[in-house]
């Protein structure tokens, strides 16, 4: 069967389906994507995130799709010593990279937005969830990861032996592409000049596993010949100034891949290598002076084709 790609505007961003199978299938997957965007956006006021956001403080239902989510956000977070913050969006929103105005927040008002940014004082029960007063979450820097595993797992289940989950960025394979080779993920150079976005540094053979990737360079703006970028340190509330322009990680689970390449780019290459150890997943760091770090797990991937 010949493949079949169908896209759509979700998720705050473009997402590609490709899959050799029927196309009335992708049309299906498109519909899931639309399903879980009312879910888990944070601007949409039928979606779990909005109904956390406005309780003030009292216990919320919420599905189990969101609670899974919060479950391994939540372990990110102690495993990342704080780095890894579902309660950042305030202090995110005071950057306001999409304004095109490129404001640099106040000391006061940084200081202000991390006063309440501790998600151990979130509590789970069941399918109820209380976040305190005040606090804002944003669920996406793992939402994404998720998503895609529900839309692979669902392919496989119709029966779908190929197929190439691109979720703005966000890339999970299943199986091999149909003349029997590996798909092959592209890792882009991190530059934040747009006539070089289409140099890759190098490629990923990938079956029946994702690729997930967090750079500088994605979003952010210049000011006073300083790049500001949208990855955030919770201690902070500045760009991460370290040595790390991307870090990708590669994994069976979009949803655990999704969710440490933030801790991992902020951790650095050393402990970041430790964490992705610890959860045997595949890491690659593009650091600022043009070397790359390679995980022992992670090279047999690369390919020079």
């Amino acid at each position: 069967m010949e493949l079949q790609t169908v896209t759509g505007s979700f998720f705050n961003t473009e997402n590609a389906i490709t899959a050799a199978c029927d196309p009335l299938l992708l049309e299906q997957v498109l519909e899931m994507c639309g399903y879980y965007d009312n879910l888990l956006s944070k601007t949409a006021p039928v979606s779990d995130v909005w109904k956390i956001n406005q309780s003030h403080g009292t216990p919320t239902e919420i599905s189990e799709h969101t609670v899974k989510i919060l479950k391994l956000a939540l372990e990110m977070y102690d495993v990342s010593g704080g780095l890894f913050n579902i309660a950042m969006g305030p202090v995110i929103a005071l950057w306001n990279f999409s304004n095109g105005k490129k404001e640099i927040p106040t000391q006061e008002a940084l200081e202000k937005a991390l006063g309440n940014i501790d998600c151990k004082q979130i509590r789970l029960s069941g399918c109820s969830v209380m976040v305190p007063g005040g606090m804002k979450i944003d669920l996406g820097g793992i939402a994404k990861g998720y998503i895609a595993d529900r839309i692979a797992e669902y392919l496989r289940e119709n029966s779908v032996q190929s197929a190439l989950v691109n979720l703005g960025g966000n890339i999970i394979t299943i199986g091999q592409k149909p003349d029997g080779t590996p798909w092959k993920i592209g890792l882009q150079v991190p530059t934040t000049e747009r006539k070089h976005r289409d140099k890759f540094w190098s490629a990923i053979e990938c079956t029946n596993e994702s690729v997930v990737t967090s750079g500088s360079y994605e979003r952010g703006f210049y000011k006073d010949n300083r790049w500001y970028h949208h990855i955030i340190d919770p201690n902070t509330g500045m760009p991460s100034d370290n040595n790390v322009l991307s870090v990708t990680v590669c994994s069976p689970s979009s949803f655990l891949a999704d969710a440490l390449t933030t801790p991992l780019f902020l951790l650095g290459e050393s402990e970041g290598m430790d964490l992705a150890d610890q959860y045997g997943v595949g890491a690659a760091y593009y650091l600022r002076d043009n070397r790359v770090v390679i995980s022992a797990g992670m090279n047999k991937k690369f390919t020079d084709n």
